[in-house]
């Protein structure tokens, strides 16, 4: 499952999904690389 988190006030980063953390932060893998961020919120359309 894809999931699009931020890593600060500009950059986010949409990858597959890997584990919630205790923080509420989300972790994503990219590649061969592992990010971790809050996740962002959906909008109703």
């Amino acid at each position: 499952m894809l999931r699009t988190i931020t890593l600060g006030s500009c950059v986010s980063v949409q990858g597959m999904f890997l584990r919630q953390l205790a923080d509420g932060k989300v972790a994503v893998q990219v590649g061969n690389k592992t990010f971790v961020g809050y996740p962002v919120q959906a909008r109703a359309a």
